[in-house]
């Protein structure tokens, strides 16, 4: 091995494997020039031995921002519940190097969430980030190699429930104090029309078929163009009147909206003069709205209630199913796609909404005791009464 000068710039030569190496340091300084000779002698014996170059580990927090940048192409929608879990994360494990977590760290991450009283489900789909992040690194298959080292939570697998009109009158009641302004419409929107929060978010004006008459809205409908299914896609929806009623109201606070514009924009809201009243700003009509889930918890605690959002949908299809006039396809055409486990339930209702249907039919003074005298015949009575015939004797 050698080093030598050309012109200003050091070169280092030396044989490997039977060929000559020669190439410049791109250097003036000797020492360096040496280092850079050593340092390409031993990657070819890397390369030539088949041994790879080890990863050198960062922190969790870097490795965390990492593979949060290769979701960039999914929805914003996605990327801000990535963004969320990243973050709760880093908080925890972000100055630690990525590779020395371990099977005990994510147990104990699991006993945090459930002692802050989280879902199974949010619990699980944190640990579900969390696994990405470590399986980019190839490093979550070693700590899931002793079966029940680590373990998802059980999850709710119900249907959802039914909001009562007197909760929904309290929910209401609540709803009206709340420092957000869209909560109102979008609670109407979603009880009234059964439209997923998803459905909610991305819907624009151009999907609303309105009938405008002095300022006010007095019939329309809402076509959604962007669901979570084929079925849903693509479905019509008639508006109640006070559905038309509160998106009056909302509507008219964007007078420079355009049918590609948002029907919930983003937007933030403050509070003026000393009265309190809520103020939007920031308002981009190109954005949809991001979460209003702290309004619903604010909202549902102060009325003592404890409904999730998605239980206004399921709201939406119980009462038509309680209608023995709506057909199960005008439900279907509604609602969009409904899952065997809710189809299931909502044969149960139907089924009662009928027999509800038939008890109308039924006389108030034919109980059970005239129905039974009723359905016996005068034929049968003789036949019980009669005397019994003397028996012949051959």
């Amino acid at each position: 091995m050698s080093v030598y000068k050309r012109g200003k710039v050091w070169w280092y030569k030396f044989t490997f494997n039977g060929q000559d190496i020669r190439e410049s340091a791109k250097t003036g300084d000797k020492t360096l020039a040496r280092e850079a000779e050593r340092a390409r002698r031993r990657e070819l014996e890397r390369s030539f031995n088949r041994i790879p170059k080890r990863e050198r580990m960062s922190l969790f927090s870097v490795a965390a921002e990492e593979w949060l940048a290769t979701k960039s192409p999914r929805s914003e929608h996605t990327v801000f519940h990535y963004r969320q879990y990243v973050d709760s994360l880093s908080a925890i494990f972000g100055k630690r190097l990525v590779c020395d977590l371990t099977a005990d760290d994510i147990t104990d991450l699991q006993q945090r969430r459930e002692q802050e009283k989280k879902s199974g489900r949010t619990s699980n789909a944190e640990l579900g980030v969390l696994r990405q992040i470590l399986k980019r690194h190839r490093l979550w298959n070693a700590l899931v190699e002793v079966p029940g080292s680590v373990t998802f939570k059980a999850e709710r697998r119900d249907v959802g429930r039914s909001i009562p009109r007197d909760d929904e009158t309290k929910l209401l009641d609540a709803i009206r104090q709340s420092r957000s302004p869209a909560l109102l419409p979008l609670f109407v929107m979603a009880i009234d029309t059964g439209l997923r929060a998803s459905e909610l978010r991305h819907l624009r004006r151009r999907d609303l078929q309105l009938t405008w008459a002095d300022g006010f809205i007095e019939s329309g409908a809402v076509v959604v163009s962007r669901s979570k299914t084929e079925g849903g896609t693509g479905r019509m929806v008639p508006l109640t009147r006070r559905a038309c009623a509160v998106l009056s109201l909302w509507l008219s606070r964007f007078p420079d909206a355009e049918p590609d514009s948002y029907a919930f924009p983003q937007h933030c809201v403050g509070f003026a003069s000393n009265k309190r009243k809520p103020l939007l700003y920031d308002l981009d009509l190109t954005k949809p709205i991001g979460e209003w889930k702290s309004a619903w918890n604010v909202a549902r605690t102060a009325a003592k209630l404890n409904y999730r959002w998605h239980d206004c949908r399921h709201t939406f299809i119980s009462r038509l199913a309680e209608n023995p006039n709506v057909s199960e396809q005008t439900i279907t055409a509604l609602a969009g796609h409904v899952s065997k486990r809710m189809l299931e339930r909502y044969s149960h209702i139907r089924a009662q909404a009928k027999r509800n249907a038939i008890e109308t039919l039924e006389s108030a003074d034919f109980t059970g005791v005239e129905a039974q005298k009723w359905a016996q015949s005068p034929q049968a009575e003789t036949t019980e009464t009669a005397e019994q015939p003397e028996k012949v004797l051959n």
